[in-house]
């Protein structure tokens, strides 16, 4: 609440618009989080004002906006960027082997916990449905995790029975980030999701194997497939035939 009166206490509130509150949440699609409280927050400030104020406001702009996700592609980090990783912090970089590895949502994937790796196999959660599935954990992340002090019950541990959370880990990205250069604004903890999908496809995974690993549905999963490197893809198919 504080943010929103220093930036727009100045403002009549009754001029406030739909389109104009999507636009300003559309500027935050980096941080979908944040734009989520901010839509809440407004949402309440204003039935409020409407409710216990009798401020002649008319319907709430903001209503239902919470859930409103701005429509952007996620980018898939470029390998400079994952070649960067090492000097990145400690959170980000455990974050990034997550969520490259499990091909998870980020905050899924941020919140796991080292009771969820058995070996070659993972549990892992489907953010989205809450569902558990277990499936193969490859050796990459395998041997990372195996490198990591065990600090509590979770990878991003924040003490023994908590984790790091999700916008803290994000906010220690995006100040990382910046030691990048400008060539690394773009690319969000999400894009390595997408980085993922690209990378199983190009390696010549169908979408029923791909799905195997991230539970998405076919649709999303052949939405991903589109920035997979059609020569590489090419390769793949090629070299099966011969």
């Amino acid at each position: 609440m504080d943010r929103i009166m220093e930036k727009n206490g100045d403002k009549n509130m009754t001029r406030t618009t739909r389109p104009a509150l999507k636009a300003a949440l559309a500027k935050m699609a980096d941080q979908p989080r944040k734009a989520s409280k901010y839509a809440q927050t407004v949402s309440i400030l204003w039935n409020y004002a409407t409710a216990e104020l009798d401020w002649p406001l008319g319907p709430n702009p903001a209503k239902n906006l919470a859930a409103y996700k701005p429509v952007r592609e996620y980018q898939p980090w470029p390998a400079w960027m994952v070649k960067a990783l090492p000097t990145a912090p400690d959170n980000v970089q455990i974050a990034a082997h997550l969520i490259l590895g499990t091909g998870q949502r980020p905050n899924a994937a941020i919140r796991m916990k080292h009771s969820q790796f058995h070996g070659d196999t993972m549990t892992v959660r489907d953010e989205k449905g809450g569902a558990l599935f277990e499936t193969h954990c490859p050796p990459r992340l395998r041997n990372f995790i195996a490198t990591l002090p065990q600090l509590g019950e979770y990878l991003i541990a924040k003490n023994l029975r908590q984790p790091v959370g999700y916008s803290a880990v994000e906010k220690a990205f995006r100040a990382w980030r910046v030691t990048l250069g400008e060539n690394a604004k773009p690319f969000t903890l999400h894009g390595l999701r997408k980085l993922a999908i690209v990378e199983l496809a190009e390696a010549g995974c169908s979408d029923a194997e791909i799905q195997a690993v991230t539970n998405q549905s076919a649709e999303m999963v052949a939405y991903y497939r589109k920035g997979a490197n059609r020569v590489k893809l090419s390769k793949a198919a090629q070299d099966r035939r011969s």
